[in-house]
C-alpha cells in the first residue's frame, strides 16, 4: 500500500539522519583531538521496482553509508618537543600497542601523528601507550637492508637518556710549515716534535707523536726531512717513518715534491694521505699532494702547525635526539658527537580509506586497504616526517555546524512526514464508524 510506503521511508529517513547526527557529534566531540579524522555519512536512495505508468508510486525510502576519511589531512601544529611526531603527505608511522609489545607478537598499526616520551626502559611511546617502531642502526650509523613487506627487522625505538657513546678518529689532517732555513749546510739538525691528540676505539685520548728531522745540505740546502710517527697507545712504539723532499722551485716553491716512504703505509699521491696503523685500527693521515699547498710546506724560517683537523671526539654524554625530515633519528651528545640510532620507516597502503579504525587515531590493515609497503620518508609515494610538530584534527567546525542544522531539519522533516501518515491512517480507520 502506497501510504505504509510512505511511513517507512519516514522511519528509515529517520534512522539515516540519526546515523549522520551521530557522525557530526562525533566529528564536532573530536575537533582538537590530534590526527583525528573526521567521519562521514551519505545517503543512498533505495527504490522498490514496480510497474511504470502504473498510476501509483512506491516510496523505497533511503539508506546512510558512514565512512572514516582517513585520506585527509590535518594541518601541522608546532610544538616544542622533538619527539612531537607527524607525517607531512601521504604515509603514517608504524607503531604497535605496549601491551603486545610485552607479550612479544602484536599488530602493525599505523598512525600519523604521535608524542611519543622515552618511558622507564627509554622506549618511546605515546601517552596511551602507542609504541614508536623503527629499523635499529649498525654501528656506523648506516641502515642494513631491511624487508619492506613484513615487520620483520622493525623493532621497538629506546633511547636512554643516561647512554654514552664515542667516535673514534679515522682521518687526521696535517697542515705543518717546516723552516727551510733548517735544512742549511749550516743548520743544526735539531728535531722538531709535533703532538697531534687523536681518539681510541673506547673515547681514550691518544697523541701522534711525529718528529720532523732536517736533513743538513752539502753545499747548499737539500730541502728534505725525515718525519717519523709514534703512537702513544702503543708505548711510543713508531708506526711510520718517511722521507719528505719540498719543491724549490719558483712555480710550487715550499710545497711537497717527493714523499718516500721507509716504514709504515705507503704515501697515496693522488690523495695526499697515509694510512697509519694505530692500536685501535687504521687512521688515515693527510699530509698534502705534491705542489699541494694546504699540507706540509717548508718555507722561510718558522716552524708553525697551520691547520689540524680530525674527526672523532671523546665520550659525550646524551644531549638530545631529533627525527630528520626522513626518518633518521639522531642522537647529539655533548661532545658535538651525533649518531643515527633508528630509521623510522612509513607505512603506505593502496587504498588508505579501507583501513581498520581503532582507538588512540591508530589504523589496521584489512582486506579493503591491500597490504601495506615500507617505504623511506619522501621515496615513492610517501611525504616526509616532521618533528616539534603534531597533525591536527581534519573537522571543520563551521562546516559540522552547519550539517548539524541541515539534519535537524530533514530529521523534523521526516518526523512530520510519518506524522501526516498517522492522521491520514486514523482518518481512514474513522471511515469505518
Amino acid at each position: 500500500m502506497t501510504i505504509s510506503s510512505a511511513l517507512n521511508a519516514g522511519v528509515a529517513g529517520l534512522n539515516a539522519n540519526a546515523t549522520r547526527l551521530a557522525s557530526i557529534s562525533d566529528n564536532i566531540a573530536n575537533s582538537g583531538t590530534y590526527g583525528y579524522k573526521r567521519a562521514w555519512t551519505e545517503f543512498e536512495s533505495l527504490v522498490l521496482s514496480g510497474a511504470q505508468n502504473a498510476g501509483s508510486y512506491t516510496a523505497g525510502g533511503v539508506r546512510a553509508n558512514s565512512s572514516r576519511l582517513i585520506d585527509e589531512r590535518g594541518s601541522l601544529v608546532s610544538t616544542s618537543s622533538a619527539l612531537d611526531l607527524a607525517v607531512s603527505g601521504r604515509g603514517m608511522l608504524p607503531v604497535m600497542r605496549s601491551v603486545d609489545m610485552d607479550g612479544g607478537t602484536g599488530e602493525l598499526l599505523m598512525t600519523t601523528t604521535g608524542a611519543f616520551r622515552p618511558d622507564e626502559n627509554g622506549v618511546l611511546r605515546t601517552g596511551t601507550g602507542l609504541v614508536l617502531l623503527g629499523w635499529p642502526a649498525n654501528a656506523d650509523g648506516t641502515i642494513p637492508v631491511m624487508p619492506r613487506d613484513t615487520m620483520t627487522g622493525l623493532s621497538p625505538v629506546v633511547v636512554n637518556s643516561n647512554q654514552q657513546a664515542g667516535d673514534p678518529t679515522t682521518t687526521v689532517r696535517l697542515g705543518v710549515n717546516l723552516p727551510a732555513t733548517a735544512t742549511d749546510e749550516t743548520a743544526t739538525g735539531d728535531p722538531l716534535p709535533l703532538s697531534v691528540e687523536y681518539f681510541g676505539n673506547l673515547g681514550t685520548s691518544e697523541t701522534l707523536d711525529v718528529t720532523f728531522i732536517p736533513t743538513p745540505g752539502t753545499g747548499g740546502r737539500s730541502n728534505q726531512w725525515t718525519m717519523t710517527i709514534a703512537d702513544s697507545a702503543q708505548d711510543g712504539a713508531v708506526i711510520g717513518e718517511y722521507v719528505l723532499t719540498f719543491d724549490d722551485t719558483r712555480a710550487n716553491g715550499g710545497t711537497l715534491a717527493n714523499v718516500t716512504a721507509v716504514s709504515g703505509g705507503s704515501y697515496d699521491a693522488t690523495t695526499g694521505a697515509i694510512v697509519l696503523s694505530v692500536a685501535g685500527g687504521p687512521l688515515e693521515l693527510t699530509i698534502g699532494k705534491l705542489g699541494d699547498a694546504t699540507g706540509l710546506t717548508q718555507l722561510s724560517d718558522n716552524f708553525a702547525p697551520t691547520s689540524i683537523t680530525k674527526n672523532g671526539s671523546p665520550v659525550g654524554n646524551l644531549m638530545e635526539v631529533e627525527v630528520d625530515e626522513h626518518g633518521m633519528l639522531r642522537a647529539t651528545y655533548d661532545t658535538g658527537f651525533t649518531r643515527t640510532l633508528y630509521q623510522i620507516p612509513l607505512v603506505d597502503v593502496p587504498n588508505l580509506n579501507g583501513l581498520a579504525t581503532y582507538n588512540d587515531q591508530t589504523y589496521g590493515i584489512s582486506p579493503n586497504s591491500g597490504s601495506f609497503f615500507l617505504w623511506n620518508a619522501g621515496d615513492g609515494p610517501t611525504g616526509s616526517v616532521a618533528g616539534y610538530a603534531r597533525e591536527g584534527s581534519t573537522t571543520d567546525v563551521a562546516g559540522e555546524l552547519t550539517n548539524l542544522i541541515q539534519t535537524q531539519r530533514a530529521y523534523s522533516s521526516n518526523a512530520k512526514v510519518i506524522q501526516t501518515v498517522d492522521e491520514m491512517l486514523q482518518e481512514t480507520t474513522n471511515i469505518k464508524r
